[in-house]
């Protein structure tokens, strides 16, 4: 079945029956001819000159301990872009969830920023194929998301304070193929890594899908160069050993030695499309005392294909006297991403608001 939710430049010129349809606060439930009818709104007092039609209702105000729903979605198709920005940088306290066909359990839950790889509450740009971060703090999904019942989205405030959301929410109605999976992404933060421990970015993965990607935020909390650990794959009843095992930290991110220019003998960020180094936020003598950087790397082209289970964890490598390895005590937090059939198997809880908290 072609139903026209695979969206590459090789099939744009293929005909479909599948109907394009958005979700915003111009149009909370994606109703055709529904959008910009609002005659209420939190812009009513800026159009009050134009009436009905003219920007009425741009954004939606979440309140402090507020759950809000983006979009509840009826029918089978795939949601294939997510934008939306926010008043201000606290973007921990906003928790994205996404239910899939009806699920209790989430199949998403992440925080907003992490989500969107800025999980330091920090803009920096993102040019990567499935997420892009633009000026002045766009955060855009490009994961090609597909239901056969139906998509319910939810953001939650855990802040202390009101929040402005501005958010537009892409999809298709569409005939959906049987074998499909489904998407998923886990939020998971260690603060600090016990010693002489991994980190272990997903676990108790059950069913059969392929992984897609990883977003690591890391503050090092010792000097030197802290990307030595390996990452490891187990999949499929492995236990000791994984059947996949990196070389560093860097390496698998697609960079090399260190993230070092050898000529300038500094860090250099990068944004590609399947892999980055683009948030380093350096000491500045004062307050902001840690190093702290944000990676990601997509299995878009090699995604980590599993038929019964999956587990992935990182070591955490120093250096220290005498050539030997130093296992790190670092504040390490991550998003996993991958597809897998429903029904998946139920998340660990998402820590409370202070542990999660960027301090």
């Amino acid at each position: 079945m072609f139903s026209g939710i695979n969206n590459r430049l090789d099939n744009l010129y293929r005909l479909t029956d599948a109907k394009t349809r958005s979700i915003s606060a111009e149009n909370f439930t994606g109703g055709k001819g529904m959008g910009g009818i609002s005659a209420e709104g939190p812009a009513i007092f800026a159009a009050r000159d134009l009436g009905t039609g003219w920007k009425v209702s741009p954004y939606v105000k979440i309140g402090a301990g507020d759950t809000f729903t983006l979009a509840d979605i009826k029918g089978s198709g795939a949601i294939n872009h997510i934008w939306c920005t926010t008043s201000g940088f606290n973007w921990r306290d906003m928790i994205l969830r996404i239910y899939w066909d009806g699920q209790e359990s989430p199949s998403v839950e992440c925080p907003l920023g992490d989500f969107f790889l800025s999980g330091f509450g920090v803009y920096n740009r993102v040019s990567s194929l499935p997420v892009c971060v633009n000026p002045g703090r766009g955060f855009n999904s490009y994961w090609n998301m597909p239901y056969k019942k139906g998509a319910r989205l939810t953001l939650e405030n855990r802040g202390f304070s009101e929040l402005t959301l501005y958010y537009q929410i892409d999809y298709a109605e569409a005939g959906i193929d049987e074998d499909i999976a489904y998407f998923h992404a886990q939020f998971r933060r260690v603060n600090p890594l016990p010693y002489k421990e991994v980190y272990t970015i997903i676990d108790g993965i059950k069913g059969k899908g392929q992984y897609v990607g990883t977003y690591l935020a890391w503050q090092v909390n010792s000097n030197g160069w802290w990307g030595e650990g390996e990452i490891k794959f187990y999949m499929d009843g492995d236990t000791e050993y994984p059947t996949i095992c990196g070389t560093g930290t860097e390496d698998y991110f697609c960079g090399a030695y260190d993230f070092e220019n050898p000529y300038t003998h500094e860090y250099e960020d990068f944004s590609s499309p399947y892999s980055g180094f683009q948030q380093m936020r350096p000491c500045d003598g004062l307050y902001a005392v840690q190093k702290r950087f944000g990676m990601y790397r997509f299995h878009i082209t090699d995604p980590i294909r599993f038929e019964k289970d999956l587990r992935v964890d990182i070591q955490a490598l120093g250096w220290r006297s005498g050539g030997r390895y130093l296992p790190l005590q670092d504040d390490i937090a991550s998003a996993a991403f991958w597809y897998q059939t429903l029904p998946a198997a139920e998340f660990p809880p998402l820590p409370d608001r202070d542990y999660c908290e960027v301090v």
